[in-house]
């Protein structure tokens, strides 16, 4: 790999890293104050309502559903600059590199799905497949960076691949399967503003205030077609054009300045106001419910299974190539570490469900899975003989 590629990548691991970090703190901070007496207080400032205006078009959202809806639209929005980058310039720019994490994160969203399906078919709670798909990239880097310095460079490149290519496949899953009220007509005119700017990207419009007020309608009009707004974030990262040979083209500048905000500011706050969990007086019936089983043993059981068994056949098969510092090892931790799902998780959850205890029971499942997944994956990464 280039040594550009290289600081590049260690700009971000870092970035990541230490945001994983800010979210472990906030969510506990969250979780202790949601189970006192400040709780109700403290679920009312969420929900309480922000109403936004101008000229004819009026949002009224709650606190919560403008950071669900609106911040995290600049979260998606990184995330496609990210995978652009990585199609570009990254560890998915050579196919025979890519193979490995496309196919791993593939099994890494495949089986976790089926064993959601397996226990909850036919029910009510059906609609939650996806949660247990996605694993978060913030979190699991977070985590891989407490097994030290024999961790090879290489590994944190291929999860942070994997969760790349796994946080696209969620986008998919929730803009087909996670699509409310749909609206033909704002649906499309989103589409239209999207290809107009992908159009003049390849023109080489490099004028990154045009592609942001742009976004900005496409957003709206997302928002109203029923599919979820922040799927704007991701076209307009894709509608972006990124420039090769140049660091300081609009899609890597633009990366580079949403780091920081995302990380300690988007994402600590999708955390505090998502994670408000009161725990039940009985955990652990609450936590045997088919739901929270599938949520919990997708994240941690098939999220094993489908990274690991799939990582084994296509390499023993010579689809796909082991990097040569890597050992099996390597991928069995990270493996496990990928059921942690916390962020992508939580956020489809909100949207599988309408039910606030159903949303709350998933959330706890997540978070027990993630915590589940950090630990074991961190014992076996610490190992000396690895």
């Amino acid at each position: 790999m280039s040594q550009r590629k290289l600081d590049v990548f260690k700009s971000f691991f870092q970035s990541e890293k230490a945001g994983g970090f800010v979210l472990i703190g906030c969510t506990i901070i969250s979780l202790i104050i949601a189970n006192t007496s400040f709780a109700d207080n403290y679920m009312d400032f969420w929900h309480s309502s922000v109403d936004l205006s101008f000229s004819s078009i009026q949002l009224n959202h709650s606190v919560e559903q403008w950071i669900n809806d609106g911040l995290m639209a600049i979260f998606f929005l990184l995330v496609g600059l990210e995978i652009e980058r990585e199609l570009y310039i990254g560890e998915l720019s050579l196919l025979r590199n890519a193979l490995l994490p496309i196919l791993a994160a593939a099994g890494g969203m495949l089986f976790p799905a089926l064993i959601h399906y397996v226990f909850n078919h036919g029910t009510a709670t059906q609609p939650g497949f996806g949660i247990p798909m996605a694993t978060d990239i913030a979190f699991a880097l977070g985590i891989l960076s407490l097994a030290g310095n024999r961790i090879p460079v290489s590994l944190k490149i291929f999860l942070t691949a994997l969760a790349i290519i796994d946080d696209l496949g969620a986008i998919a899953v929730i803009a087909i399967f996670y699509t409310k009220g749909f609206s033909t007509f704002y649906f499309f005119l989103a589409v239209f503003i999207f290809l107009i700017l992908f159009i003049a990207g390849k023109k080489r419009l490099f004028n990154l205030p045009v592609y942001l007020l742009a976004g900005i309608i496409m957003w709206y009009c997302m928002l109203r077609s029923g599919v979820h707004a922040t799927i704007a974030g991701v076209l307009l990262a894709f509608a972006i054009p990124f420039r090769r040979e140049d660091d300081k083209n609009s899609s890597y500048s633009l990366q580079r300045f949403l780091h920081y905000p995302v990380a300690f500011l988007i994402l600590p706050l999708f955390a505090l106001a998502n994670t408000a969990i009161r725990f039940p007086k009985d955990i652990f019936s609450t936590l045997l419910t088919n739901n929270s089983l599938g949520i919990i043993l997708g994240l941690i059981l098939g999220k094993f299974a489908g990274i690991f068994l799939v990582s084994y056949l296509s390499v023993k098969t010579k689809i796909a190539d082991l990097p040569k510092d890597l050992n099996w090892y390597h991928i069995l931790g990270v493996s496990i570490l990928g059921g942690i799902g916390f962020t992508m998780s939580i956020f489809i959850a909100n949207l599988a469900f309408n039910d606030p205890d159903l949303v709350n029971t998933s959330k706890m499942s997540i978070l027990v899975a993630s915590l589940c997944a950090a630990v074991a994956g961190l014992f076996v990464l610490r190992k000396k003989n690895i």
